[in-house]
């Protein structure tokens, strides 16, 4: 079983910046690409950036150039570095993971999520 964990939430102020941290850990081949998603109150799932095992990277038009997302294969760790944070950045962000396995198809696993809170 893979599990997901997350860090680097919180509370700051518009301008400011927070990293988020996620990694995967349990039985798996590897780890295909890595995301983050966020959902605010009321509204649905939305991705914010994703990364692909070699490094490719794609990202929402509302994060472009404040946003970075990177990752450590080696410790099959996904990093989201935020800056110029806004109040429409409060959500809660989620990781996924693309998983390959030994035993089974491919599957995505969710992180339990981590609360960004931007303060105007």
């Amino acid at each position: 079983q893979v599990q997901l964990v997350e860090s680097g939430g919180g509370l700051v102020q518009s301008g400011g910046s927070l990293r988020l941290s996620c990694a995967a850990s349990g039985i798996f081949f590897s780890i295909a690409a890595m995301g983050w998603y966020r959902q605010a109150p009321g509204k649905q799932r939305e991705l914010v950036a994703k990364i692909t095992s070699s490094g490719s990277t794609n990202y929402a038009d509302s994060v472009k150039g404040r946003f970075t997302i990177s990752r450590d294969n080696a410790k099959n760790t996904v990093y989201l570095q935020m800056n110029s944070l806004k109040p429409d950045d409060t959500a809660v962000y989620y990781c996924n993971a693309r998983v390959i396995s030994y035993s089974s198809a491919p599957y995505d696993r969710w992180g339990q999520g981590t609360q960004v809170t931007v303060s105007s």
